[in-house]
């Protein structure tokens, strides 16, 4: 009798673990592999900026609302409660806090590479960017570049010039031409002679299809959103076909550069303007992740800029009240945004500087 009664008091748990064993057997779901990476910088945006956007385009139609992850970043730099955008660029780039006005560059003097370069290096990755301001403002530079000061813009162009990335796009055309320089040299024969095709305005990047393209797009910095047309989702596109090619995947950055500006200027039709503009590339590429489902896309900022607040406004008209603090930046914690394969790893309270090791991470797990 006991022995039937043991029995029956294990036989539920054999049965249990028979269900179990049999659950682990079967086959698991493949997690897609990330091929591609695309980071996405909105220059200044705070929560506020992206409120605001959400808010312009009635909510519901907002790009940002097509991510599934999200959560935030926090932008102290090396030396400082508030950093400045070299700090924080190149903290974005290289996952490195410098100190303020340094481009990829440690205390110590160390250089330090941008994932974009690590990836191209260890993984054969095409890489590029493609900005709406200087091709040697902070961020664009802290991918490639490592100087003391930001504003030693002969020294970060001629940096430009010998780095090894395959799409190039943004302003400053001026800069590579000896005219316009102290030194008097000429990054832009540099850039000829290493074989980069290259175009002066939006419609000639469009009908290059080299593999090695720079559009360098007006004579000094892009206008303003309503005067350069979609320059920005053009040119991310264009840099998309071409990095695209590449058999091993790419790395993109890509910087809605003017939000800060507008911002700085507590302009707030500017500031609509740029966020509309950043809109409409961000639909672009999530569209292209979504169809290439290897692409994983992430967004945040540098830092907030303007201590935006919103005070009130108007849901059903898509209108709010801003209201500015100061002219500069804040030392405020950023939104992240997250899509595609590896997503739910930017979830939570991050550093700046923990996205370069979550990007080489993801890319040597799935090499």
């Amino acid at each position: 009798m006991k022995k039937i009664i043991l029995l029956l008091f294990l036989l539920p748990l054999l049965t249990f673990a028979q269900r179990g064993k049999a659950r682990d057997s079967q086959p698991q779901p493949v997690q897609p592999q990330v091929r591609n990476i695309i980071f996405v910088v909105g220059d200044g945006m705070g929560v506020s900026q992206v409120y605001t956007s959400l808010v312009a385009q009635k909510a519901d139609n907002s790009v940002f609302l097509r991510f599934p992850y999200t959560g935030f970043s926090r932008t102290y730099s090396h030396n400082r409660y508030t950093t400045d955008s070299g700090a924080g660029g190149s903290a974005l780039m290289t996952g490195n806090k410098i100190e303020n006005y340094h481009i990829a560059l440690g205390p110590d003097g160390t250089p330090y590479p941008s994932f974009l370069t690590t990836a191209k290096r260890f993984f054969g990755k095409a890489a590029g960017f493609v900005v709406t301001s200087s091709v040697l403002d902070a961020t664009p530079a802290s991918s490639y570049a490592h100087v003391t000061n930001r504003k030693l813009f002969d020294s970060i162009s001629l940096q430009m010039a010998q780095c090894d990335f395959d799409v190039m796009i943004g302003g400053d055309l001026n800069h590579f031409k000896p005219e316009y320089r102290k030194d008097g040299l000429a990054p832009l024969d540099t850039l000829r002679a290493r074989g980069y095709a290259m175009a002066y305005n939006t419609m000639d990047l469009m009908a290059l299809s080299n593999s090695r393209i720079c559009g360098l797009l007006y004579p000094d910095n892009p206008p303003k959103a309503m005067d350069r047309g979609r320059m920005l989702t053009l040119g991310t596109l264009k840099a998309i076909e071409i990095l695209n090619r590449s058999r091993n995947g790419f790395t993109l950055m890509v910087e809605g550069s003017q939000i800060d500006w507008a911002c700085h200027n507590n302009d707030s039709t500017y500031l609509l303007a740029e966020l509309a503009d950043f809109e409409d590339m961000l639909s672009a590429v999530l569209d292209f992740a979504k169809q290439d489902g290897h692409t994983l896309v992430v967004v945040t900022a540098d830092h907030e800029t303007g201590g935006l607040s919103l005070l009130g406004g108007s849901i059903a008209g898509g209108q709010s009240q801003l209201s500015w603090a100061t002219g500069g930046h804040s030392g405020l914690m950023v939104p992240v945004f997250a899509f595609g394969p590896g997503a739910e790893n930017f979830t939570g309270i991050m550093q700046n500087s923990d996205f370069y090791s979550k990007f080489i991470n993801l890319l040597s797990t799935t090499k």
